[in-house]
């Protein structure tokens, strides 16, 4: 535990920071679901908007620092195919 008065605001700082990081992963990992799910529903028009969003939460991720920028063009990527290969 720290005793140093500003150590300890960093400390809080870092918390917050870090729930807020975690907020964004899971909030695209829930889009990642969610397209999935619409994809193996066949619901189309449900999935372009799934994936919209996704592409959107991605790309809010990323500039914040939450996930790296080669993570999130990974994810990118492997949401398009996932979305190209449902309606071939």
């Amino acid at each position: 535990m720290a005793n140093i008065h500003s150590q300890k605001k960093r400390n809080q700082r870092t918390e917050r920071e870090r729930q807020e990081n975690r907020r964004r992963v899971s909030r695209v990992k829930t889009y990642f679901r969610r397209l999935r799910t619409a994809l193996y529903q066949g619901d189309e028009e449900r999935a372009a908007a799934e994936h919209a969003e996704l592409i959107s939460a991605i790309d809010k991720a990323v500039k914040s620092g939450a996930l790296h920028r080669n993570n999130g063009a990974r994810k990118k990527s492997r949401a398009a195919r996932l979305r190209a290969e449902a309606g071939s």
